[in-house]
């Protein structure tokens, strides 16, 4: 049997499982891109009715963070954007509209309007990257005769598209979208589904994702290890975060190496008040790392 090889050691897993946005692309490069035109299509839709959007609320209204000039430049990965599915995000933004004052049949078509004009921009653009580090863990993976699966909280068929886009589609036995099953993440439902398609027990599952709902559903899918990947935590993240006392929960992303590293750097500080940030934002992971670099594949010896 394979193992897997995280900074807080080896564990022996048949498939892995993986959260798409955020997990194997990076979430900005197309949400954020989907989100800035989608909240201008939305303004612009409610100017034209004589209705305007309040400022103050934009960040909040999906879990975005934005520059100066109002380009989304991170997110909150536990926030609306991060976890929601997309009906949820319509209904968001449907109630928004319904608050201003229009009816609600008004709003959701406003909202439906306002869905075709992004989704056509991403056709177009296609604006997807793959995490760092990425292709060479398929690839080892694939080498290895690991079967893979992706679990997202998008729909299934926008899930496709974006794999293909990125030129992974083939590491991929199976993807499970949230119209696949009765109840999304943090349930257990999308995890289940993959691992029956793998023909695997959840136990001999991994679990990788960006977001504690990620988390949240391997552990009750009875998952093997659900790895959190923390990439580079926003001054913003960790200001929302804090430094609670759910760190200590979560085994230090840094690895076994972190006990020597000196503690009195301005880089060690740094590091330090990350991992914290992180490990309060996944507080259900096993394990959290930084990249796929921290992660490896090999063979069990017999």
């Amino acid at each position: 049997m394979p193992e897997l090889i995280t900074p807080q050691g080896n564990y022996p897993i048949s498939a892995i499982l993986f959260d798409k946005d955020g997990t194997l692309l990076q979430f900005v490069s197309l949400w954020g891109s989907w989100g800035e035109c989608f909240l201008a299509q939305f303004a612009r839709q409610l100017e034209e009715r004589s209705l305007k959007f309040p400022a103050q609320h934009l960040a909040s209204l999906l879990g975005t963070i934005h520059d100066a000039e109002g380009r989304i430049i991170d997110y909150d990965r536990n926030g609306p954007l991060a976890m929601g599915t997309m009906n949820d995000l319509y209904a968001i933004l449907s109630w928004q509209g319904y608050l201003l004052g229009l009816s609600w049949a008004e709003s959701m078509e406003l909202v439906d309007a306002c869905r075709l004009e992004a989704d056509a921009m991403l056709e177009r653009s296609r604006p997807v990257r793959s995490l760092p580090g990425l292709l060479t863990f398929l690839d080892d993976c694939a080498a290895q005769g690991i079967p893979m699966a992706v679990v997202t909280a998008d729909e299934t068929a926008a899930a496709e598209s974006h794999l293909r886009w990125l030129g992974i589609r083939q590491y991929f036995t199976a993807v499970i979208g949230t119209d696949l099953v009765e109840r999304g993440k943090p349930f257990p439902d999308m995890a289940l589904l993959a691992c029956e398609r793998l023909g695997i027990s959840p136990a001999e599952a991994a679990v990788i994702g960006d977001t504690n709902g990620d988390m949240r559903m391997a552990k009750a899918a009875g998952a093997a290890i659900a790895i959190g990947i923390a990439g580079a935590v926003t001054a913003g993240e960790a200001a929302a975060a804090g430094t609670g006392t759910a760190a200590a929960a979560v085994p230090n992303p840094a690895g076994a190496n972190a006990a020597n590293a000196p503690s009195d750097t301005a880089a060690g500080s740094s590091q330090s008040a990350d991992t914290r940030a992180v490990c309060s934002l996944l507080p259900d992971a096993d394990c959290v790392v930084q990249s796929y670099a921290e992660l490896g594949i090999e063979r069990m010896a017999r």
